[in-house]
């Protein structure tokens, strides 16, 4: 039988919820410090209107500028680029979901997390910018294999790596060849996986996805109809973005392509953003005969999200594999 689990961080009405307690980014931004692991970063920091340093959070260059101070700053990483429109992620939030996944793994090693190479994680949809695994290596030793349908996102998330010598040997990035596929193809044969992450693309179509990205646009206090003001602020190619059945199908999709490798991976792991979506994950799930199934909140700001991992490992399938890679 299915067991499904509930992990909430929740604060009363009144109070902001916080990002995970090791999470590096739960203090606001000291922008002097970042400017100086990255000079770009400098030009663009002005006082917004309450007097405090910032940036222009539409400006999509300057989000680019204080992702590469971030990552510089707090994770050692001298060269990070991606081209333009391409997805920026924020980086808080990314770091949060690895630092969760680490808890995941903690409450199956007694309290423990597990840290190294021995930890192999996959990353299905790695884009450009390769943050996910850079983030869960600098901060835990894991490996990743990062996956993604699209070229360019490969070729430049390839050039991040091995343009830095804290991840060469770390982080490896394979094509995926078919768009209707996330683990054939890219998992060999002899290959194990402790953690599969994603970020799914959201939107159901390209129409839905430009509408909220005109209401971003004005919540940020943009021009939403200047020219170059089309575009999401953080970027992103039309498969980071949307596809037909949003998110919901996805996860529903993704979640029938793990069967076939269920005695290969201890959790599978998705981002759920729209919390209305779970009913029908949580129902295919249990259609498919996961043997638990956790469900993590986390918060950013006001914001919060949520993960889904579930194993079709049995309990002593799960004792096997810690004691056995984990040790």
């Amino acid at each position: 039988m299915t067991k499904v689990k509930h992990q909430a961080k929740r604060g009363s009405r009144n109070q902001k919820l916080e990002l995970h307690p090791r999470n590096p980014h739960r203090a606001r931004y000291d922008f002097a410090l970042l400017a100086d692991s990255s000079a770009e970063l400098a030009p663009f920091i002005r006082k917004n209107k309450f007097g405090n340093e910032s940036i222009d959070f539409a400006d999509a260059d300057a989000v680019k500028a204080l992702n590469r101070a971030l990552l510089n700053h707090f994770y050692g990483v001298s060269f990070w680029d991606i081209p333009p429109g391409y997805l920026c992620p924020p980086i808080p939030g990314r770091a949060d979901y690895i630092h969760h996944l680490a808890d995941l793994l903690s409450a199956s090693n007694q309290g423990d997390i597990p840290r190294g190479k021995g930890i192999k994680a996959l990353d299905i949809g790695v884009g450009a910018n390769c943050v996910y695994p850079i983030i869960g290596h600098r901060e835990y030793q894991w490996h990743f294999v990062g996956s993604d349908i699209n070229n360019v996102a490969i070729e430049t998330a390839r050039a991040i790596v091995m343009s830095n010598a804290c991840l060469k040997g770390s982080i490896v990035c394979r094509l995926q060849s078919s768009n209707q596929q996330m683990f054939k193809g890219i998992w060999k044969d002899d290959e194990r996986f402790d953690l599969t992450l994603c970020n799914p693309p959201f939107h159901s179509s390209n129409a839905k996805m430009q509408a909220e990205s005109q209401r971003k646009w004005k919540g940020l206090n943009s021009d939403a109809k200047a020219p170059n003001k089309q575009g999401l602020n953080f970027g992103g190619q039309d498969n980071e973005l949307w596809c037909d059945g949003g998110e919901e199908r996805f996860i529903n999709d993704m979640i029938e392509q793990s069967v076939a490798f269920g005695e290969r991976c201890y959790w599978f792991t998705s981002l759920v953003s729209k919390q209305a979506n779970l009913t029908s994950i949580y129902r295919r799930l249990k259609q498919v005969g996961a043997q638990e199934v956790k469900t993590v909140e986390m918060a950013q700001g006001q914001k919060v999200s949520r993960f889904v991992a579930w194993t079709f490992l049995m309990p002593d399938q799960r004792d096997y594999w810690a004691d056995t890679y984990w040790k």
